[in-house]
């Protein structure tokens, strides 16, 4: 008798075990989650009050540029008292306006006036690493010889990811540290998204199925990176059947397709990013300034460095002879990228070099070429490539190649290259869709610093990660990782740095409020230890997904260029806003477009020049605003306007006007501007001739393909007559 109640019980456990664990994987897949930029803004927007007058956002300024230089020199006491800057905290008006600067104290302004740190390079590794010294408390520099995010920084593939294809090397080759990267590429994408939403969002990326056998294998390896994610997954992979897929993705291609898995990875404005990075570090104390050029390191008696002679390159823009000074400082950091080795050899001549520089090509394509809000991957291109297929900025990225280059400011994108990427892509779009070379609206080289460990046995192996290593001189040097992973490599580099020159970290006494608002604390505990995965960059802490209403109805902005602004500047979009110009018509009220196919406008340029250290047209076409990696032939027919903006702000004479029209001319050629548009002249862009195409850059370069044929019955000329070319003309007759 006793085996029926046991006859009965198992089962029931049996099934109850079943459900409680089809439950629990069931509310793991589809628990809430909290996606990035759709919480409420930490600071509300302001609002009318009562007696209907109107309080916008007071932020917190940084430091002029004239200033921070004022301090670079302050370091190796080569400043007079006499020429030393009033730096008293304030905070400023609006637009920019300045009585006093408003800075975050940084630690120990007092008689010694060396810096305990100086960073060569202003990529997103070297002003990661400001960042994070300076809300540790130490005393800071950075400077860069071009701009912030001018080299690789700029020219990523726009993706802040773990890595798929890393994940599939790390399973399939048994390799722990493919995994570990993956591991830590994850945690720091949910980092990335929490201090910068307005800059970063999530982005479902879509994985083609063909065979059926291939839905299981990229299932597991999706859900795999999913579990990997943890509580720093955005939302859980999911297939798609054919139909769905088509659905989300119209433009694929049909035959063939099995279906889709969708998986989630993070999406950014690279440079956007990295200029919000440095200005973050400059509110928080540290001297941060951009072309300032590094033209030798010095030593003392034991051989030790102590600094490094630097210029101002502004100066040679204008004309004049760049005076040179020194920055003392306790530590150096070299963090400049492709160009490691070249600062390496400053320190020692002979040196080995470590950087193995790869090239990666993207191009840019209309937007109807994808889908908003979906992105594609293909796993594996006709030679074994990885290749994306994103929507960015209202057009669509395609990259990236991998390929052995030499090492150039501004490395051109080869025919070869281009015309690889759009081959590959056209493999996966439907038949009736032609990818015409002419459809490219830009094209751009990056260059990857791939690192070889100078200690290991095999030095021509690579690092897959990223290395850092210190000098017998003391000079460190961070190189190699990825975008992700900015942060990471910042705090390990602090972290050696801390203990290789011997420095003291202490809390931060006179935090800035960089929300702009006295009534919110910005919620990072700045006791001396690394907390950049709390700190907010600059924006972020007034965004919202729906902040853009706010600036229309105040600010009577075209709806585009409104969410255009809330996503480029976050809160500090109330600025850009507020320094655009009225457009003396019924609507928009304010912000005057610099080019009419995007959103960027006016205010944009005025704000990065007084708030973002802008200095040439290139800064502001290629890394405050991004016309240039969007649409060069767009860049270059706002270059007039960009031009006149900036000797209203810097009040550039003629002979500089004229040398950054050149200057800006040659970059564009780096993003894909045809050849024979190098010699145009400002004349030929303000009459339109610049836009004219000969047949040969007709196919290459244009937008569109020459206008077919009328039907008969809609020609206005007789039988035997060319309908795209005038009555009169000697053709027709």
């Amino acid at each position: 008798m006793a085996t029926t109640p046991r006859r009965f019980l198992r089962p029931f456990l049996f099934t109850s075990a079943a459900a409680v664990a089809g439950g629990s994987v069931l509310y793991y897949v589809y628990r809430p989650r909290k996606i990035p930029g759709s919480d409420p803004a930490t600071v509300p927007p302001p609002r009318y009050t009562e007696d209907g007058r109107f309080h916008p956002p007071r932020f917190p300024l940084v430091k002029t540029r004239d200033e921070q230089i004022a301090d670079l020199k302050r370091s190796s006491k080569s400043q007079s008292a006499a020429d030393a800057v009033d730096t008293k905290g304030s905070l400023g008006a609006l637009t920019g306006s300045r009585t006093e600067s408003s800075i975050g104290g940084q630690a120990k302004q007092d008689d010694d006036e060396s810096y305990d740190l100086l960073v060569i390079g202003g990529g997103a590794t070297g002003s990661g690493i400001a960042l994070d010294a300076a809300t540790r408390g130490l005393k800071v520099a950075l400077v860069e010889r071009e701009d912030f995010a001018s080299g690789t920084s700029s020219k990523s593939t726009k993706l802040v990811h773990g890595g798929v294809r890393y994940l599939e090397k790390a399973v399939w080759e048994l390799d722990y540290n493919q995994y570990k990267l993956v591991k830590e590429a994850l945690r720091e994408r949910k980092y990335f998204l929490d201090t910068a939403p307005h800059l970063s969002s999530w982005l479902p990326i879509m994985i083609p199925v063909q065979k059926w056998w291939q839905a299981p294998y990229f299932w597991a390896g999706t859900k795999f990176y999913d579990f990997l994610a943890g509580s720093e997954g955005i939302e859980s992979s999911y297939f798609l059947t054919r139909s769905k897929a088509l659905d989300a993705f119209p433009m694929l291609k049909q035959e063939k397709l099995f279906g889709a898995l969708v998986y989630y990875d993070g999406a950014h404005n690279d440079s956007r990013m990295n200029v919000s990075i440095a200005m973050t570090a400059a509110l928080y104390g540290a001297t941060v300034v951009n072309h300032i050029e590094v033209t030798s390191l010095e030593k003392d008696g034991s051989g030790k460095l102590i600094g490094a002679r630097v210029k101002d390159r502004v100066q040679e823009k204008d004309g004049l002879k760049p005076q040179e000074f020194s920055i003392k400082a306790k530590g150096i950091i070299n963090a400049t990228g492709p160009f490691t080795d070249a600062v390496r050899k400053m320190d020692k001549p002979g040196v080995q070099e470590i950087v193995a520089p790869s090239s990666g090509v993207h191009v840019i394509l209309p937007g109807y070429y994808s889908p908003s809000k979906m992105g594609l991957i293909d796993p594996k291109t006709s030679d074994g490539r990885v290749i994306f297929f994103l929507p960015w900025q209202g057009n669509t990225i395609a990259g990236t190649t991998d390929a052995p280059t030499a090492i150039s400011q501004n490395p051109i994108a080869g025919e070869e290259e281009i015309n690889w990427i759009l081959s590959e892509i056209q493999a996966y779009l439907a038949p009736d869709l032609n990818v015409r070379r002419g459809d490219v609206l830009a094209a751009w080289s990056g260059i990857r610093p791939l690192v070889k460990d100078p200690n290991s046995k095999n030095t021509e192996s690579l690092v897959r990660n990223h290395l850092i290593t210190v000098s017998d001189s003391g000079l460190l040097t961070c190189a190699g990782g990825k975008w992700t992973t900015y942060r990471q490599m910042s705090e390990e580099a602090v972290d050696e740095a801390i203990k290789r020159y011997d420095l003291k970290t202490s809390p931060l006494l006179q935090v800035p409020r960089v929300s702009g608002s006295e009534m919110i604390d910005d919620a990072a505990p700045l006791d001396g230890s690394c907390q950049t995965h709390q700190v907010r960059l600059v924006g972020a802490h007034g965004f919202s997904n729906t902040l853009f209403i706010n600036l229309i109805q105040h600010f009577g902005l075209e709806s585009i260029v409104a969410k255009h602004l809330t996503e480029s500047y976050g809160d500090r979009a109330w600025t850009v806003a507020a320094l655009s110009a009225p457009t003396e018509q019924r609507y928009p009220v304010r912000g005057l477009k610099i080019s009419a196919l995007y959103p960027f406008i006016d205010g944009e340029i005025r704000y990065a020049v007084r708030h973002e250290y802008a200095q040439t047209a290139v800064d502001v076409l290629a890394r405050r605003t991004r016309l240039a990696f969007l649409n060069a032939q767009a860049a270059l027919e706002a270059l007039p306007t960009v031009i006149d903006l900036m000797t209203e702000e810097l009040g550039w004479s003629k002979k500089r006007q004229e040398k950054e029209w050149h200057d800006t001319v040659q970059f564009l050629a780096s993003m894909g501007l045809a050849k024979s548009k190098l010699s145009v002249t400002r004349k030929d862009v303000e009459s339109g001739k610049a836009g004219e195409y000969d047949e040969h850059e007709r196919k290459l370069y244009s937008r569109h393909d020459r206008p077919a044929d009328t039907m008969e019955s809609d020609s206005k000329f007789s039988s035997g007559e060319k309908p795209i070319v005038s009555a009169d003309s000697p053709v027709n007759k």
